[in-house]
């Protein structure tokens, strides 16, 4: 039998752009243990990329980055309460899709949740710093912002970890992001995001897209728009010790 039975009809199969769940489900998703297909998730390419890239641009020039950092903190720890309270179901999606045993695998739902909890908690401790300048009368101020849209690519071993590792700490930072996970385990991403969407994380904010890898990156890493629309690879343990607007170009 396989972990997906008894799971609710609303298992999410499509992409996240925007706020919408879109793309026309025509890839199989299947159990590595027993071959069995679990669902059909969309195959998106370059123009899918560039779309859920214009839309993390968009956002990024709304109110996300220029909300309170208690605000996006309470979404964030939001988005945390949801998957600890959904941790038995995501876990069952988590072996279907990639193999490890349930308990492995419910051990990374509430690693992966202490990602988002961590930075949850982050958010409201995004400080500057006055520094002392090279002359007596002189002070450096240094303030840390969010720097556009974050491209995240995630690999399919640790698929719902990996996931929070990365988005949760550009999110608390104020930046957008574009998520592209394994092909191979994109349900557990797919149902993340329909908690965040449940969580009140803005259209937007965080887009999840699966399809072709060369096509998406091709889509991801040209789109660069500038100011406003910079595109980076997120760093979080940089962020942690440095300040969550650190990003790499």
């Amino acid at each position: 039998m396989s972990p997906l039975t008894d799971l609710p009809t609303t298992l999410e199969l499509q992409c996240y752009i925007g706020g919408a769940f879109v793309g026309e489900a025509i890839e199989p998703v299947t159990n590595p243990a027993t071959g069995e297909v679990l669902g059909q998730v969309p195959w998106l390419g370059q123009a899918g990329a560039e779309t859920a890239v214009q839309a993390a641009v968009g956002a990024f020039a709304g109110p996300w980055p220029k909300l309170p950092a208690k605000e996006r903190s309470r979404i964030l720890r939001r988005w945390f309460d949801l998957i600890m309270a959904d941790r038995k179901r995501l876990a069952r999606i988590l072996t279907a899709e990639q193999g490890k045993p349930l308990a492995e695998a419910l051990g990374e739902i509430d690693y992966a949740a202490g990602f988002v909890e961590f930075y949850a908690e982050e958010c409201e401790r995004i400080v500057g710093e006055i520094l002392p300048g090279h002359r007596a009368y002189a002070r450096n101020l240094v303030v840390r912002q969010p720097t556009g849209v974050v491209a995240c690519i995630t690999p399919w071993n640790f698929p719902a970890a990996m996931i929070t590792r990365k988005v949760a700490p550009a999110l608390a930072a104020g930046c957008t992001v574009v998520l592209k996970p394994a092909i191979e385990t994109p349900l557990t991403a797919f149902a993340l995001a329909r908690l965040a969407h449940e969580a009140g994380i803005r259209p937007g904010v965080f887009n999840v897209l699966t399809g072709d890898a060369v096509a998406i990156g091709n889509g991801l890493y040209p789109a660069s728009r500038g100011q406003g629309g910079q595109l980076h690879r997120f760093d979080p343990g940089r962020a942690a010790a440095g300040g969550p607007g650190s990003a790499h170009h």
